[in-house]
């Protein structure tokens, strides 16, 4: 390991950090590097209709982001406030949130590769707040967003990384360019390999993008585990699907590590990382 690998996976002080502009005033609220929905009591309408109960607050919110980014008038902290507003949305209808492992993402200097598997429409929409809150992130996404009204305006102010997803040898050479530069400057990525979302996990279909931009970028890989079935996938439009508030929504995220040789063994390890967390939680 270089003395830069090594120096990015040591703790860092909070005044250094704020110096460098990485760390932003936290909007969740973790304690020793977690985070419990609180208690709260939810209204009957909403228990008994918590799918009725998310979408209006939730469109609400994406149009009014949309229109702000459209304007010129929506920044990085507006979109984690954004996911901090759909977060609180959540919760209000019953869906109870957990994290751990933050102080990962806490301790590092420089940005880092948070690789994880995918579920659903829920983690793209709370991971803006929950990483967000703590360091500057950004998102490879599909380059279909890049082109959607709607979506068009908020991708590019976060910065984030299209891919076809059709073309693996363009997309590698987008993120490998792309991702290297936003990773110097700080900000970190979060990759999703898969091909789709999906509530089982395939490792077959879990590429090695994420662990070959950590190689090219020299950074550290912070795995990611997560249960979001909470945020069914939609039969006909897979974003909307039905709201399960009685399915408990987990983050977990690893300590990090640096790639080694040809990225084969880090790569099984995210994956091992992924599996052990989903089998943890009785989930195939």
């Amino acid at each position: 390991m270089t003395d830069r690998q090594q120096a990015e996976c040591q703790p860092a002080s909070a005044d250094s950090l704020r110096q460098r502009g990485r760390i932003l005033q936290p909007r969740v609220a973790y304690e020793n590097g977690g985070y419990r929905s609180p208690e709260a009591s939810v209204g009957f309408l909403r228990r008994a209709f918590p799918t009725a109960g998310l979408y209006p607050s939730f469109l609400r919110n994406v149009w009014r982001s949309s229109a702000l980014a459209r304007k010129g008038i929506y920044g990085y902290d507006d979109w984690v406030e954004s996911s901090v507003d759909v977060l609180r949305s959540l919760e209000r209808v019953g869906v109870r949130v957990e994290v751990s492992g933050v102080e990962h993402l806490q301790n590092l200097q420089g940005g880092g590769v948070i690789i994880g598997n995918h579920m659903s429409t829920l983690e793209t929409m709370v991971l803006p707040a929950m990483i967000g809150s703590v360091r500057r992130v950004t998102f490879i996404l599909k380059d279909s967003l890049f082109h959607t009204p709607i979506f068009r305006d908020i991708v590019e102010t976060i910065d984030a990384i299209g891919v076809s997803r059709t073309n693996p040898r363009a997309d590698l050479k987008v993120v490998l360019d792309g991702g290297s530069e936003r990773l110097n400057k700080g900000t970190s990525i979060v990759v999703f390999p898969q091909t789709t979302r999906s509530m089982q996990f395939n490792a077959t279909q879990f590429s090695k993008i994420g662990v070959k931009l950590a190689q090219r970028a020299q950074a550290p890989i912070i795995p990611l585990a997560l249960c979001s079935d909470a945020w069914a996938n939609g039969k006909w439009i897979k974003d909307f699907g039905r709201i399960d508030p009685t399915r408990t929504v987990r983050f977990v995220f690893g300590a990090p590590f640096h790639v080694e040789g040809r990225g084969n063994d880090e790569h099984q390890r995210v994956i091992d990382f992924i599996e052990n967390q989903l089998k943890s939680w009785e989930i195939g």
